[in-house]
């Protein structure tokens, strides 16, 4: 049921892109160990916010699966990962725990969805929104998938609009980047203006997550604006 599906989508990557993915598969099998528990809390949280939902579940970057076994049993998930490498490493996840309501996992591009619009109750993003080449165009993507009523839920940087943090996010990007991590160009503001923008979506809430405040769990409802549009 869970084995590693790659489509088409997932070949036409540009530079970027492939940045993005080598880096992600040199940190599939260390991923667990160095950030498991470093962001264990965020994700507890994003996980009990989408089982109080319910319904059909996708999540993007899911990585090596580490999220799966905390979902509701009744929930149908669907995990898509631009790294085969940590795909690898969630399928056998998947079956260590016995794990029966994994619809699929795929290798594909956040930014080009291989789904009908409004197919899933949830869609859940982990500290991805901050790696992908096209934020924007990524969130995007995100809430054409989602059904009218349901709750894009991501766990994200979110950076500073001025004074020291900001000069220190900005110094280390360089520095960060061959990594797939960026530490700046994510203030609220970008977020806010993308929400301005996006057609039928709304924010239900937005909360500090440890470690040391800078990330953020941030909730957009999906309204039934949308599907009149």
């Amino acid at each position: 049921m869970a084995d590693i599906i790659k489509l088409d989508g997932a070949r036409q990557l540009d530079f970027d892109r492939e940045t993005v993915e080598q880096a992600y598969d040199r940190w599939a099998p260390v991923y667990d160990l160095v950030f498991g528990g470093v962001f264990s809390k965020g994700r507890k949280a994003a996980i009990a916010a989408t089982n109080k939902i319910g319904g059909r579940v996708l999540e993007v970057g899911v990585g090596t699966g580490i999220s799966l076994p905390l979902y509701a049993p009744h929930l149908r998930i669907f995990g898509t990962d631009i790294s085969e490498a940590m795909l690898q490493k969630a399928k056998k996840r998947v079956d260590e725990f016995g794990l029966k309501n994994i619809e699929g996992l795929a290798v594909m591009d956040a930014e080009n969805l291989e789904f009908p619009d409004d197919s899933f109750d949830v869609v859940m993003a982990q500290y991805v929104v901050t790696a992908v080449p096209n934020p924007e165009k990524a969130l995007d993507e995100f809430a054409r998938v989602l059904r009218p009523g349901g709750e894009l839920i991501i766990l994200t940087r979110v950076s500073a609009d001025a004074g020291m943090r900001r000069f220190i996010e900005q110094r280390l990007q360089p520095v960060v980047r061959p990594l797939g991590f960026r530490t700046a160009e994510f203030a609220w503001s970008r977020y806010a203006q993308w929400l301005a923008g996006a057609r039928g979506m709304e924010l239900a809430e937005r909360r500090l997550i440890p470690p040391l405040g800078h990330f953020s769990l941030v909730r957009f409802r999906k309204t039934d604006v949308a599907a009149a549009a």
